[in-house]
């Protein structure tokens, strides 16, 4: 079942972009990643997470490169993947610990790494990067405010050079996160938050 989403805009098409949406910054002042670990079933089906790839596609991307690709792993396949993860962990001086970090993969009904894909050019690498970052978040947030849980995390094997040979990377390519999607188990908790005053400057006063 989609997420009845608006018609995606044609190319050239003016786009309308309505005033303010104080539903939108209602969800952005209290959006908050659930547990990876208290992600359950179900999590999206087919229709809804081309629906989720779609809106976490409308990212910012200069040059219109689309510096990034998806790698969707969900039942059996992605239980293989975590098995082979499993044996790459036995062989790291912190085997116990790998091991356990692979709960945040096995326990979630759907993972898609978020994979960095740089293109040659004239727009910086970093900038690319960024976009790629910027997937992420907005995976994140589109899960979430269809009503799944989220999460976005990067772990060991996000960079062990035989863990990313596993899931398929090309010469170049990053993990710049998996995203965990599923249903919570429990409502999460709000968080710290950061003090702005402490971050934030006016430039030239």
């Amino acid at each position: 079942m989609s997420l009845n989403l608006p018609p995606e805009p044609e190319f050239g098409q003016a786009i309308d972009l309505v005033e303010r949406q104080q539903g939108v910054l209602n969800f952005l002042a209290t959006r908050r990643s659930a547990s990876a670990l208290a992600l359950t079933e179900p999590g999206p089906d087919a229709a809804q997470l081309t629906d989720l790839l779609r809106l976490a596609a409308r990212v910012s991307d200069h040059g219109k490169l689309f510096p990034w690709r998806f790698i969707v792993l969900q039942g059996k396949a992605k239980a293989r993947f975590a098995e082979g993860l499993h044996d790459i962990a036995k062989t790291r001086s912190d085997a116990e610990k790998a091991q356990t970090a692979l709960g945040k993969l096995i326990n979630p009904p759907l993972a898609v790494a978020v994979i960095s894909s740089p293109k040659p050019g004239n727009i910086a690498e970093w900038e690319q990067v960024l976009s790629a970052g910027a997937v992420c978040a907005s995976l994140v947030n589109a899960a979430s405010a269809a009503g799944f849980g989220a999460n976005w995390i990067t772990d060991w094997y996000a960079y062990n050079a035989a863990a990313t040979t596993l899931l398929g990377l090309d010469a170049g390519e990053r993990v710049a996160g998996y995203i965990y999607i599923g249903t919570a188990k429990d409502a999460p908790l709000e968080r710290a938050r950061p003090n702005l005053d402490g971050l934030t400057t006016v430039w030239g006063s």
